[in-house]
């Protein structure tokens, strides 16, 4: 599978990463989880991207990818719910970091980020002189940040991050728009999540109060259907090679529980960019429609 530098890092990523937040579910099996994570390895893939939230996720990467630590890159995020701090801390972060390790069985993290904390959290100076600590001390490598809007945008311009995680698909533009050029320039790495958009064109009707329902209800007010029809590509390819090749986009994470979807994702994302006249459809369709709206966050 395509690698690439991401950003100035000194890392180097797949077009595809894995999301670990499914696998952490414990109504899967250990060997369901134990499975599908080799299996991406092998094929290739050489993000990981799993957070203190994710349930069992975490503890299973340990169990299951810990033997292969020199063959991917491990990104994890938090700040929270870390044992014997409070949340947003520097006590938080520098335990948080230390309790993943254990949990991961591994003596550094790659890529670690503040989770989705608002803005006037991310700019506190002491949150972010811990991240520089467990940088310095190389439990880390990277200090990263994972959110939507102006939270974001802060953290690209701030200087204090060398990557971000933020939320990138057809139904999502903002950060596209807003904020990744300036994360090319500053030399930041860029995750992009959700790029399949919760697969939300799979509800016949509105699917209220679960997760896809904003991209449902935007996706059709885009109609962009059309246009993926003449194209010739089922949804999910459409919406993961837009994703994927979006410019400033070094790795787009899909989260799966099913073998089977992780081989497609695999086979679709090396299918490369989607062609101009498709790209140049989706674009008038946002700035048409989705002007107003910001990430989802």
């Amino acid at each position: 599978m395509q690698q690439r530098d991401f950003g100035t890092t000194g890392l180097r990523v797949s077009v595809l990463g894995l999301g670990a937040g499914q696998i952490g579910d414990a109504r899967h099996s250990e060997d369901l989880a134990g499975t599908l994570m080799n299996r991406a390895l092998d094929h290739g893939v050489t993000l990981v991207d799993t957070a203190r939230g994710y349930g069992l996720s975490e503890q299973r990467i340990g169990r299951h990818l810990s033997w292969r630590r020199n063959d991917f890159i491990l990104s994890s995020k938090g700040g929270y719910d870390a044992e014997g701090a409070q949340d947003w801390t520097p006590a938080a972060i520098r335990l948080g970091i230390e309790q993943a390790l254990t949990r991961l069985r591994v003596d550094w993290i790659d890529i670690f980020h503040l989770h989705s904390c608002p803005l006037d959290v991310l700019r506190q100076d002491e949150l972010l002189g811990a991240l520089d600590d467990a940088v310095a001390s190389g439990l880390i490598r990277v200090a990263a940040y994972s959110g939507e809007n102006e939270a974001l945008h802060w953290a690209v311009t701030s200087g204090r991050f060398g990557s971000v995680e933020t939320s990138v698909n057809v139904a999502d533009q903002w950060s596209a728009r807003h904020v990744l050029p300036h994360a090319r320039d500053a030399g930041l790495g860029v995750i992009a999540k959700r790029p399949i958009a919760n697969a939300a064109w799979q509800y016949a009707r509105r699917p209220t109060g679960q997760y896809a329902e904003t991209y449902w209800e935007r996706l059709g007010v885009l109609d962009l259907g059309s246009v993926r029809h003449a194209a010739g590509l089922e949804w999910d390819e459409f919406a993961l090679r837009f994703a994927a090749y979006t410019p400033g986009v070094h790795s787009a994470i899909v989260g799966t529980a099913n073998i089977e979807n992780l081989e497609r994702n695999i086979r679709l994302a090396q299918n490369g960019p989607l062609p101009l006249d498709v790209l140049t459809h989706i674009h008038a369709a946002w700035d048409a429609h989705g002007q107003d709206w910001g990430g989802e966050v």
